[in-house]
């Protein structure tokens, strides 16, 4: 249960550090959230959890495939934005579209056999 709670606590700075510096630097903000902070601190609880390094080889693999989709996001939310789209739709259609692209992802790996 403490472990539990330090990775929370852990996680949790991260998001706070991010949106704070946001406020102040938006593209340092951008930098630090960019960086995969967030997949190396899962891939050491993941190893302190397991040390099963198949596992966390599949996960590295998976996230690598699941990042791909996500990075439209970071370019149509910003036009819906500038386009004069409202805060909660132009990141409800983001996220709709970041959504269906995971489904893309998904089935395209199984074409090629990669189970994600």
């Amino acid at each position: 249960m403490v472990q539990a709670l330090i990775k929370a606590l852990v996680s949790g700075i991260l998001i706070l550090v991010v949106s704070e510096t946001a406020k102040r630097s938006p593209a340092f903000a951008a930098l630090i959230a960019s960086l995969p902070l967030i997949s190396i601190m899962a891939v050491i609880w993941l190893w302190n959890d397991t040390a099963d390094t198949a596992r966390i080889a599949d996960h590295m693999q998976a996230t690598f495939f699941y990042v791909l989709p996500s990075l439209p996001m970071f370019l149509v939310m910003p036009a819906l934005l500038r386009a004069d789209y409202a805060f909660w739709p132009a990141l409800g259609l983001s996220v709709a579209l970041t959504v269906m692209l995971y489904a893309a992802v998904v089935f395209v790996a199984a074409r090629f056999g990669l189970h994600l």
